[in-house]
């Protein structure tokens, strides 16, 4: 018989335990959960605190700058994120590890950028980021003078300008204080030839301007002699007792002459290399004398009409350095084959300006170009290697290259030009104005006997040497006006359809002086002068 009592009162098996069990597993499900869904939902937020932008903050930047890729994304969500700029979707260029915002023609002023990174999980969404920027395209407003001039090379100099906008100048490369206004001002000593001033802004907008100095030019009256005049006892001397006299103060002697020779003793590898070199006179010892005289001696250099130069560089394989015709060949143009080298070519504008410092260190107080200038004559039938500019601009650069290099000898740098190009300066690439900002002093040959009927209203120039030299020489000032740059004409003594003696000189440089020219340099291609037509100076 069972005991009910027993039966009623005895626990079922596992019946206290049941309640406990389930409710402990259901937490640590929801538990489970709560990790899960939390740990998703920082990896989501994760997902964006990894993303760096780079390349905007408290600094404007440029138009280009941005277009450029300057904006940078930093992450590992980088891939598919999207960008937008003032609301609209922009392209974005992935790299490793980054992406480049690249918006296009952004207008001056604020910006925003918001970055669309996408989450891990679809159904959380993007996550988006938004900055700040600021665009600046207006590059400061640089005023200073662009010519100085300086009564020595030895003499210092005041660079002085504005620079509105500027949050840094810089000059010669050294950074200068500005004031509240905007000014600047800065002295220098034994400044070179060419002054870079440079103003730019907090976004990196850069204003330049190029100083030229310029340093007063005592003035000539000077005589040409050849290479090979100077070594004649019978031409040497004539000069040389004018100098005595007083009426002339300057030789002007060949150092590269019409036919590439080089007539003193170079030393210049390239030179030595195609035979340039002739050594027909010692440099050292002709300066020394005429400098023992109180007489100023002044280099001739013809830059681009070179013969051996252009032959040698043609036959070497070096063709880019020859002034070609349209079909390949070297160009004739009536001065004979491989007359004329290319003045856009490196090489050969550093042979000529190897020359030019190897003259200056020998002395030479001027350094003065002849033939710098490409051939006259129709500019299509000619080819220029390497020219990416206008002929005007890459000879007057030519110019700057050489007088920044030759000033570290104290000496003066002139050009040689042709009389037409003050009206007309495309017709051989003289642009006078170019060529004067980097120039002491232009040489106009102002011949009579080259001019046509009718120039200036004169009816026959070569008959009438007072008149056309008086009118062209008030073009020539005026060209130059501004500039610092001084005119020093070449005037005619020979003869060439018309007989000239002590008179047609004479007139010629009495139509200088009523211009306010005193100085002048006479050519005889005989190298023999009318001593009669020159007087001491006072």
């Amino acid at each position: 018989m069972v005991d009910s009592t027993q039966e009623e009162n005895a626990p079922a098996s596992g019946t206290e335990k049941r309640p406990s069990s389930w409710l402990s597993k259901s937490l640590l499900a929801a538990a489970a959960l709560v990790l899960v869904v939390g740990g998703v939902w920082l990896l989501h937020l994760s997902s964006g605190w990894g993303v760096k932008i780079a390349g905007i903050g408290e600094h404007p930047v440029t138009p280009s700058a941005v277009s450029d890729g300057a904006i940078q994304v930093r992450g590992e969500s980088v891939n598919h994120l999207r960008a937008y700029v003032d609301g609209r979707p922009v392209s974005v260029h992935v790299g490793q590890g980054h992406a480049e915002i690249r918006p296009e023609d952004l207008a001056d002023g604020r910006h925003e950028l918001r970055i669309s990174v996408p989450s891990v999980i679809p159904l959380l969404g993007d996550r988006s980021f938004t900055e700040q920027f600021t665009v600046d395209g207006t590059a400061p407003q640089l005023a200073t003078e662009k010519s100085l001039s300086s009564e020595s090379f030895d003499a210092p100099v005041t660079v002085s300008g504005t620079a509105e906008g500027a949050a840094r100048v810089t000059v010669a490369g050294n950074p200068v204080p500005l004031d509240k206004s905007g000014k600047f001002t800065t002295s220098m000593q034994q400044p070179p030839a060419t002054i870079p001033v440079v103003a730019s802004d907090r976004a990196g907008n850069r204003t330049a301007v190029d100083v030229t100095v310029n340093v007063t030019h005592p003035g000539m009256r000077a005589v040409h002699m050849t290479g090979h005049a100077w070594t004649s006892d019978q031409l040497r001397e004539p000069v040389l007792q004018m100098a005595r006299e007083g009426k002339i103060d300057t030789v002007e002697l060949d150092i590269k002459d019409e036919s590439g020779e080089i007539p003193y003793d170079s030393q210049v590898p390239l030179a030595n290399k195609i035979g340039a070199d002739k050594g027909y006179y010692d440099a050292r010892k002709v300066i020394d004398k005429l400098h023992s005289m109180g007489v100023r001696v002044v280099g001739r250099l013809v830059a681009f009409k070179d013969p051996i130069l252009a032959e040698a560089s043609w036959q070497s394989g070096h063709r880019e350095r020859v002034v070609q015709t349209a079909g390949g060949g070297a160009y004739n143009g009536g001065y004979g084959n491989f007359s004329f080298t290319n003045f856009a070519n490196p090489a050969v504008r550093q042979y000529n300006i190897d020359i030019a410092a190897e003259a200056a260190a020998l002395g030479f107080d001027d350094i003065l170009y002849d033939y710098v200038r490409r051939p006259d004559g129709n500019i299509d039938s000619m080819r220029f290697a390497g020219l990416e500019s206008a002929p005007g601009e890459s000879i007057a650069s030519f110019l700057q290259q050489t007088r920044e290099r030759i000033r570290e000898h104290d000496t003066f740098l002139g050009a040689c030009v042709f009389g037409i190009t003050v009206t007309r300066p495309e017709s051989v690439g003289q642009n006078i104005p170019m060529m004067a900002e980097h120039l002491d002093y232009v040489a106009p040959m102002i011949y009579p006997s080259h001019w046509g009927p009718g120039e200036y209203g004169v009816a026959n120039p070569n008959r009438e040497p007072y008149k056309i030299v008086h009118r062209s020489l008030q073009d020539w000032r005026e060209a130059v006006r501004g500039t610092n740059t001084q005119v020093f004409p070449w005037l005619q003594d020979f003869s060439l359809g018309v007989a000239y003696g002590p008179e047609e000189v004479k007139a010629q440089i009495t139509a200088s002086r009523d211009n306010g020219i005193d100085s002048f340099l006479l050519w005889s291609p005989a190298c023999r002068y009318t001593t009669a037509a020159l007087s001491a100076r006072p």
